[in-house]
């Protein structure tokens, strides 16, 4: 039963530090670089998501040729920025993938 209140104490305090931010704080009192920061957020924990599953793919970092997926990913890398649009990056990057799985793996 104890580990069930630690659970649910936990996630009220995480639920309400969340909360708190959205709800009382006023977004256009925010320092005017700090606004600026907050839309870099989403993009730098997408990238701390996807970075170690292209570089470390199977517990390890492996930068070499025999790492499709880090290949696949610079190659997704490479269109996003040249076209800017995400769905062009992801459409990019799983072709290279299974072209690469298709022709090498």
């Amino acid at each position: 039963m104890t580990h069930w209140l630690v659970i649910v104490g936990v996630a009220l305090v995480t639920f309400g530090l969340r909360a708190s931010f959205i709800v009382f704080a006023d977004p256009h009192r925010f320092p005017h670089a700090f606004r600026q920061a907050l839309t870099f957020v989403a993009p730098s924990v997408l990238a701390a998501i996807v970075a170690p599953g292209l570089a470390a793919p199977e517990g390890a970092i492996v930068f070499a040729p025999q790492n499709l997926r880090l290949i696949a990913g610079l190659v997704a890398i490479a269109v996003a920025i040249r076209f800017r649009t995400p769905f062009a990056a992801i459409v990019s990057g799983m072709a290279a993938l299974w072209a690469l799985q298709g022709l090498l793996g």
